[in-house]
């Protein structure tokens, strides 16, 4: 298992947080913590680069659409980006694929969350 680090960007409306390591039972509440304290605005999008997080458990999967919920209340969203094959089996597998956004890169979650910013 391997630990998770967080980095974060900010751009207008947006906040990107990559994220690197394991997200399970034992680490998820970093990952909520996290995001909690990165976002400058509740209702920012949240754009969560995950191309180096190889496993996501359900913990962290619990986190993801908490994430989403909050966000979305505040009219925001959260876009998932790159992620790796055990991540995308395990939102497939748990029908979580169709709630959650997911982007194929980084880029492309970017461009979306900032043309919906500024759309608001």
């Amino acid at each position: 298992m391997t630990p998770p680090t967080f980095a974060c960007q900010h751009m207008p409306g947006v906040t990107v947080i990559s994220v690197a390591g394991d997200l399970d039972t034992a680490n998820a509440d970093q990952l909520d913590a996290f995001i909690s304290r990165a976002r400058q605005q509740p209702g920012d999008h949240v754009v969560l680069d995950l191309s180096e997080v190889p496993l996501v458990g359900h913990s962290g999967l619990r986190v993801l659409l908490n994430v989403r919920a909050l966000t979305r209340q505040h009219g925001g969203d959260l876009h998932l980006a790159a992620l790796q094959e055990s991540p995308t089996r395990l939102l497939n597998n748990t029908g979580a694929k169709p709630v959650l956004t997911v982007h194929h890169s980084v880029e492309q979650a970017i461009l979306t969350a900032l043309h919906a910013s500024s759309s608001r």
